[in-house]
């Protein structure tokens, strides 16, 4: 169950975490907020971080194995990569609607599913 708890608070963590990372991009669409300059920028940003955390810091305290969570720290981190990355591409087609996926994005995909396969194997 702890598992299960430190996915969906990652997935909550870098839904925060893409917004403030790059939702600021899409002020130009947004009249009130067309004009914000830098320093409102960074505020905003910071305000959403916060968020990010709220949820990040949990989840990796549950999932870590030495506070009985299932996870290693190699674990946690290529779990939180490749949440990032699925979140980021749905955020960016879907509701950004800035980009469309190509064949080179499956392929780049493809290598992180690799990559989850290559940490978690036990040699």
């Amino acid at each position: 169950m702890k598992g299960i708890y430190t996915i969906v608070l990652l997935l909550f963590s870098n839904i925060f975490m893409t917004f403030a990372w790059y939702g600021h991009l899409q002020f130009k669409k947004i009249s009130c907020l067309q004009q914000v300059g830098l320093i409102g920028v960074v505020l905003i940003s910071w305000g959403l971080a916060f968020f990010e955390y709220v949820f990040q810091v949990p989840a990796n305290k549950i999932g870590f194995e030495d506070n009985g969570g299932p996870f290693s720290m190699f674990e946690l981190k290529i779990i939180q990569e490749v949440i990032s990355l699925l979140v980021f591409t749905l955020i960016t087609v879907f509701i950004f609607r800035t980009d469309k996926l190509a064949w080179n994005h499956a392929i780049g995909f493809f290598f992180m599913v690799l990559a989850v396969y290559f940490i978690f194997k036990k040699w």
